[in-house]
């Protein structure tokens, strides 16, 4: 079997245009997969310089330099009903540096004349902010100190030239990443007391985007990988399995666009002015999907989407609750929204990954009140109906936690929380206990109780599923 590197596959030299912080299995089975798909469309010529975000990791960057930074993106999914593979030799990675261990030439790319862009993905606590983070640090410790650090260095070395700011673009899971990413970079450079000027610069020559990143990245098959790598020919210890669909939402001014034209490539990236709306939509539809289904499908015995979906009443219960409840409540176009809405849950007939329910299940309680509240609230107040099928999934999720469901499940959620369903659990009294549980400040940001129905409703389901157990509640709710 071939090894991968440069003497097995011609790998031409890219113009370093993106610092990459993150060198993780999504990065590249979506960021430097669409980048190099750009590139052999004619449309781009960039190359990516990925930087490990923490000190160590030296066993990874040996693989990388083996390959040449080269690797195999393996997509499987559905597409248009039908089931669909795609295989790409990804060769947009120049390099992988280590900041810890490599800071010299770290910064000779942060400051170089040819480099337009910073992309990043290091994790939800990645964006944090630090007080006092030693900036002079080499690398300070936060993401956020280290982009203060450095582009501070990049203004000083080019005088403050409005030309030499950096579109900078990032992919954590977090609400108004790039947007937050650079308050936290002005709140260093106003806590080391920096010059004015160089805020101004950050204000006006560098430009942040807002992001939204969808593709589920199970990352590196290691249950078949001797199958896989006979399949590609070649001795691939990077390969990174994902799914077929993916779709990265931009938000912000229209330079990243002309900068980053991975559309033009055919590949499924929107540019917007504001994310926010596409935000909501795709959280109420698929995420709200998922923590409505969870709940539901563990008390049926289901360990996976896919085996959710291959019981009737389960895909049934999802697709009617979308249909009736999730897309009446948001306001765009009827048709669009259905056409995007069938592409969302297309995915959930993916046969080849296992995404288990339980680690979808990770702090349900947060997740319902974020992605599935809303829809509640505007069924009662904007549609003046009764959410019988989102408001199930609440009974359902209750039930669970409680321990008193027909499976044995743990909760992985706030401890507090669950112990405090268990221990408020009155067989007597299901009202009060549902009750408490809404009228729990520590719980609940939003205000349950603000809708009296929707807590009478919430016990109804509770008792329906208590008394006839899952599989025929939930017959008895779906048309």
């Amino acid at each position: 079997m071939k090894k991968i590197n440069k003497t097995t596959v011609d790998k031409k030299e890219l113009p370093v245009k993106i610092l990459q912080f993150g060198e993780g299995n999504f990065l590249r089975a979506f960021v430097d997969w669409m980048i190099h798909k750009a590139n052999e469309a004619g449309v781009m010529n960039h190359g990516v310089v990925a930087v490990q975000p923490i000190a160590g990791g030296e066993f990874v960057a040996n693989i990388f330099n083996e390959q040449d930074s080269m690797y195999h993106v393996y997509l499987e999914g559905i597409k248009d009903k039908k089931p669909v593979k795609e295989v790409t030799l990804v060769k947009s990675i120049n390099e992988v540096l280590n900041p810890y261990s490599q800071y010299a030439e770290y910064e000779k790319l942060f400051l170089s004349d040819e480099l337009e862009m910073i992309i990043s993905n290091t994790t939800e606590a990645g964006i944090r902010y630090e007080e006092g983070d030693d900036l002079n640090a080499t690398p300070p410790k936060s993401f956020p100190a280290k982009m203060t650090a450095l582009l501070h260095k990049r203004y000083k070395k080019f005088n403050g030239d409005a030309n030499k700011g950096l579109l900078i673009i990032c992919c954590e899971l977090i609400e108004d990443n790039g947007s937050t990413l650079r308050e936290y970079i002005l709140k260093h450079a106003e806590y080391n007391k920096l010059e004015e000027s160089f805020i101004n610069w950050i204000n006006t020559a560098c430009h942040f985007y807002d992001t939204l990143v969808d593709r589920i990245v199970p990352g590196f098959p290691k249950e078949n990988i001797n199958e896989i790598k006979e399949e590609l020919g070649f001795d691939d210890n990077l390969v990174v399995k994902g799914e077929y669909f993916h779709v990265w939402a931009i938000g912000g001014d229209s330079i990243i666009k002309e900068k980053l034209p991975l559309d033009k490539a055919g590949l499924n990236v929107l540019f917007m002015d504001d994310i926010k709306d596409f935000r909501a939509k795709k959280v109420r539809i698929l995420n709200g999907s998922h923590t409505a289904m969870v709940p539901v499908a563990l008390q049926l015995g289901c360990q996976t989407v896919m085996d959710a979906f291959n019981t009737p009443e389960v895909e049934k219960y999802i697709n009617q609750m979308v249909a009736t409840e999730v897309l009446p409540a948001i306001d765009e176009d009827p048709e669009e929204l259905k056409a995007f809405a069938a592409k969302i849950l297309e995915r959930f007939y993916n046969p080849y990954l296992k995404h288990y329910l339980k680690d979808i299940s990770l702090n349900s309680i947060s997740k319902w009140e974020t992605r599935d509240y809303p829809t509640v609230y505007d069924n009662y107040k904007k549609l003046g109906k009764s959410p019988r099928l989102t408001t199930f999934s609440f009974a359902a999720l209750l039930v669970l936690y409680s321990g008193k469901s027909e499976v044995s499940f743990t909760p992985n959620d706030t401890p507090e929380f669950i112990e405090f369903i268990k221990s408020t659990y009155k067989e007597y009294d299901i009202n009060g206990w549902v009750s408490g549980i809404l009228q729990n400040k520590t719980m609940w940001k939003e205000n349950f109780t603000e809708i009296p129905e929707f807590g009478e409703e919430v016990s109804e389901d509770v008792k329906l599923i208590l008394d006839k157990g899952m599989l025929k509640a939930l017959k008895s709710i779906i048309d």
